[in-house]
């Protein structure tokens, strides 16, 4: 009996990724070996990972990456948050934020939030930027937004400092630190 694995296109997709990511730090690759990173003086480091978002599966997919790649995993749903009275009951659910770290992987992820808009493949996938000082993320998405459509301003939000955009090329960009300065 041969048994056939039949996956979405944009869960190859990602499990390419994770497979690239995995194997970049835990082979230590000669380009890895060799690079000096340079580092700014913050008192905390922004942390760049992969956000997730996933249409009402987002539990069922970082306990799958937990399986793979091990480490601490922490979800959130709408319920447990102090958004709740933001959403409607029936979204209660709902996963609004999970993180997965074993090692050096580093995955974000949560449900699709915003019944308004539709996901499709390509705005499912986020360049994450957390961590560090309100100042430095500022900076950042200062110089991100040139050009690009600003979906969410960076504010304050029950969670912390959080902003989103589009950058010229159409990269989604989430941004988060904790409160201001």
């Amino acid at each position: 009996m041969k048994l056939k694995l039949v996956l979405p296109s944009y869960a190859l997709l990602v499990l390419a990724a994770l497979a690239i990511v995995a194997y970049a730090f835990t082979c230590k690759p000669k380009f890895l070996a060799t690079e000096k990173l340079k580092t700014t003086n913050m008192s905390q480091p922004i942390i760049f990972s992969t956000y997730l978002l996933l249409d009402g599966r987002c539990k069922e997919a970082m306990e799958f990456y937990k399986s793979c790649f091990g480490g601490d995993l922490i979800m959130t749903t709408v319920g447990e948050s102090p958004m709740k009275s933001i959403f409607p009951e029936s979204m209660h659910s709902r996963v609004v934020n999970a993180k997965l770290v074993s090692g050096n992987i580093n995955i974000s992820a949560s449900d699709w939030l915003r019944p308004s808009e539709t996901p499709i493949q390509g705005n499912t996938v986020c360049l994450y930027l957390s961590g560090s000082t309100y100042s430095e993320i500022k900076s950042l998405f200062d110089k991100l937004s040139s050009g690009a459509t600003i979906t969410n301003p960076l504010k304050e939000e029950p969670f912390g400092v959080y902003g989103a955009l589009n950058d010229k090329f159409g990269f989604k960009w989430m941004f988060h630190t904790e409160k201001k300065d």
